[in-house]
């Protein structure tokens, strides 16, 4: 993912699955003041002095000189790349030499007919006709040569050492990395940095517990919103027969709207007012939201989770890292029965609201013709695995498809049911502002994107698909 900032003149770049800052570049040194131990290494246009004794015009970019003289001094040699041979390219008859120090990399247009690999690159750079540098990396390695081979692969640092702002000096556990997903309400928390895990089971783990293992919550909002329920309902009735997307049978509420996500920690997360409520007392239900995970768990009453995976049954072995089967009939008034993974899909309405939370099906077998179907997986390569993996379950292929087709999702029509956290937000930003004057969309809009998503269901599964294909977010129950 890659983020430009063209009034600084800086360019980042981060990679997809964690979401971390992988590469910061500087393309425009006349943008902003840059200095290394207080020495400047370039000055924004405008800015007093730009102009050093060697005559060096900072805010055009450094040059070799400055660089080699006033600031990092002596390194490796870098690398050469030739121009691509069209005189109307980007430097035309100028290659660029990449000149690397652990951590920082300059690029300097050299003038190709003066390039000669047995020269040494200080006298190369130091000619009159070599330009100031354009641009500026900023990575991790010791070298650009080396860094870029894994730049957006390599297993980063523990940023234990930065406090975020909202957790102030406590000490809090580390934040998950990855999901791993058994079924019948099974879930391995695997943490992210000192190889750790905890299981969490849904039906059975107590409020306590998780606070124990995943620390307080960033807000608890109290599950009011109940506009979904006709869909449950339909669970113990006739209809049952084409109710799409939910298991048959299953007493779940995993598509109902209630509106965690959209919360922050300074909303209104521990109203005690019965607002709400369809009985006209306080729901004990409630989500505890962890903003810094990536996910929300939803707290309520004891109830039988998912039923386990078919592939599971009949394969004893799989069971070795598992933990043993739910006893329900906890004494625990209140567990956590529902978690909602969310993927912080950039464009989407609930854009970083979450940190990204990675997730895999565990129960889904890997093999060399199909690998694991994670987070990073196309939805439409997950859901041809979960068909072959539940198919058993139906009477027929034609219920199969009945029962596991999309449910569409409309984000900007007021205060619709898209507008609760489960459903995950309004149309994706891309698209523009909302509308307010309450007009029914026209065929432009369409065209424009409106960002329309899909529910698809699983047993136990319920996936939030943006129109690219994308999960935007993973209901397990």
């Amino acid at each position: 993912m890659i983020l430009n900032l063209p009034k600084s003149g800086i360019r980042l770049r981060f990679d997809g699955p964690e979401q971390r800052l992988r590469l910061i570049e500087i393309i425009d040194f006349s943008r902003s003041k840059l200095t290394y131990k207080n020495i400047e290494i370039a000055k924004p246009a405008g800015s007093t002095s730009p102009v050093l004794s060697g005559g060096e015009d900072l805010s055009l970019g450094p040059s070799f000189k400055h660089v080699y003289s006033r600031s990092f001094g002596p390194s490796f040699p870098g690398e050469y790349l030739p121009p691509d041979g069209n005189d109307d390219g980007k430097y035309g008859l100028y290659g660029l030499y990449v000149l690397s120090y652990p951590g920082i990399a300059f690029s300097f247009p050299m003038l190709h007919s003066t390039w000669s690999p047995t020269k040494d690159y200080a006298t190369l750079l130091a000619l009159s006709s070599t330009k100031p540098a354009t641009s500026m990396a900023i990575f991790s390695g010791e070298s650009w040569l080396e860094a870029r081979k894994t730049l957006y692969t390599q297993k980063l640092e523990d940023p234990r050492s930065f406090i975020p702002l909202n957790k102030g000096k406590d000490v809090y556990p580390d934040e998950i990395g990855t999901v791993n997903i058994f079924g019948e309400g099974k879930l391995r928390m695997d943490r992210l940095w000192n190889g750790t895990y905890f299981w969490l089971l849904l039906g059975q783990t107590t409020p306590q517990e998780l606070v124990a293992e995943l620390g307080p919550p960033d807000a608890i909002y109290r599950k009011s919103d109940q506009r979904m329920l006709i869909h449950k309902a339909r669970a113990g009735s006739e209809s049952q027969q084409t109710r799409p997307n939910l298991e048959p049978g299953m007493q779940d509420d995993s598509t109902d709207t209630d509106q965690s996500s959209v919360q922050t920690g300074t909303d209104a997360s521990e109203d005690e007012s019965d607002e709400g409520s369809v009985d006209g007392k306080m729901s004990k239900e409630c989500f505890y939201n962890y903003f810094y995970h990536g996910f929300d768990i939803l707290i309520s009453s004891p109830a039988k989770p998912s039923r386990p995976p078919p592939s599971a049954l009949s394969n004893p072995t799989s069971k070795d890292q598992e933990p043993q089967s739910l006893i329900i009939g906890t004494s625990s008034p209140l567990v956590a029965t529902k978690i909602i993974i969310h993927s912080n899909v950039p464009g989407s309405y609930p854009f970083n609201r979450h940190r990204r939370c990675r997730w895999q099906i565990a129960y889904l077998a890997q093999t060399r013709s199909a690998p694991a179907a994670t987070s990073e997986t196309p939805f439409s390569e997950v859901a041809k695995r979960l068909h072959e993996e539940w198919k058993s379950i139906y009477a027929s292929p034609e219920e199969a498809k009945q029962r596991q087709r999309g449910m569409i999702l409309n984000r900007g029509w007021g205060d619709s049911p898209g507008s609760s956290c489960e459903l995950l937000g309004d149309w994706e930003e891309s698209v523009g502002e909302s509308r307010d004057d309450g007009a029914v969309p026209s065929i432009l809009d369409e065209q424009n994107g409106l960002g329309n998503t899909t529910l698809y269901g699983f047993p136990g599964l319920v996936f939030e698909v943006l129109k690219n294909g994308s999960v935007s977010g993973l209901t397990v129950f």
